[in-house]
């Protein structure tokens, strides 16, 4: 049975997540991490994509990323994919697969949805008490998105541009949405809406992206549906 195409609309983005093999560990070191940002940034700019947040964990990865062009974030991670696996075998030594599949996706709406994958993303870290504060991370977007250092590539998304109207009253205006935390019914939402690869929205987003795609956007929750599932809801 062919595999369904992804949900891509120009222009919306998509929250991305990818594990590794068995939730075996896809980072041993930092060279590692630098090696995967390093291969990010070359497929994302051959693919013509924005990095908006990422965050690097032991087994695996979020990013946050948009595309003017629709099967370019596709193209990107299979480029990204296939170069991780070759350098990280070669490096340790290895033959065995890397990846437990293809990654997962879901599309975000503007505003305080896709804010809130920002803060889910950032807080990755903090969450798994890897660390006390989120840019106690090294391997994160959370740094140029708290005015700490320039990231090349970082591309600010224009709901995180209109925070404030220079990088540091926007770096504040962020650090206060990050401690605001992640509620649990905002983690029950962009986990179960990225393991469908459904679009995390509006009922009016997800409107949109359903006649845009031709195809069902919303979760599916067991049992039979009731109109209060219908929506995203954060």
């Amino acid at each position: 049975m062919p595999r369904q195409a992804r949900l891509e609309i120009p222009g919306i983005p998509l929250h991305l997540t990818q594990r590794g093999v068995n939730r075996c560990a896809i980072f041993l070191d930092d060279d590692d991490c630098r090696h995967y940002l390093r291969l990010l940034r070359e497929s994302a700019g051959s693919h013509g994509l924005e990095v908006h947040a990422y965050v690097l964990m032991g087994n695996h990865v979020h990013l946050l990323v948009s595309s003017g062009e629709p099967g370019k974030v596709s193209l990107a991670m299979r480029q990204l994919g296939q170069a991780c696996v070759t350098g990280f075998n070669r490096r340790h030594r290895r033959t065995v697969t890397l990846w437990e599949g293809r990654f997962k996706s879901c599309l975000v709406d503007s505003d305080r949805y896709l804010l809130t994958a920002y803060r889910y993303i950032e807080l990755n870290p903090v969450r798994a008490a890897m660390v006390e504060k989120p840019e106690h991370h090294h391997w994160s977007s959370v740094h140029a998105n708290l005015a700490l250092c320039d990231d090349p590539l970082v591309t600010p998304h224009a709901c995180f541009m209109a925070m404030g109207d220079t990088r540091q009253l926007r770096a504040e205006a962020y650090r206060t949405w990050l401690e605001q935390g992640v509620s649990d019914d905002e983690l029950i939402a962009i986990r179960r809406y990225l393991q469908q690869e459904r679009a995390f929205g509006s009922k009016r987003f997800q409107a949109m992206a359903e006649k845009t795609l031709g195809r069902p956007v919303s979760v599916r929750r067991p049992g039979r549906p009731s109109r209060d599932d219908e929506g995203g809801g954060i």
